[in-house]
């Protein structure tokens, strides 16, 4: 399938995706996720792997719209309490 990827076209195929990520350690997702073969990838480090562009090149929407094309199930990662505010918390509610 032809997707355009900061203004450039790549053919992708599902298959292609998960082969090239098969071989890269998922990074910890911050932002949009991909779920590729059963592991969380932010959809940044997969576009810098397929593309083989800088992430400065393109943004996460443009690899989310792509990946989702491609039928990968694509979500926001869940927020991150810091732990002094995790602790803040645990005082206030007494746990």
């Amino acid at each position: 399938m032809r997707v355009v990827i900061a203004r450039f076209p790549f053919d992708l195929t599902k298959s292609e995706v998960e082969h090239s990520m098969s071989s890269h350690t998922p990074e910890p997702v911050t932002g949009v996720g991909v779920t590729i073969d059963g592991r969380v990838y932010p959809v940044m480090q997969v576009g810098e792997v397929v593309t083989r562009q800088n992430r400065r090149d393109f943004t996460a929407l443009e690899m989310r719209r792509a990946l989702t094309r491609l039928g990968f199930t694509c979500h926001d990662a869940s927020p991150v309490t810091p732990p002094q505010a995790a602790r803040a918390d645990e005082d206030i509610l007494g746990w």
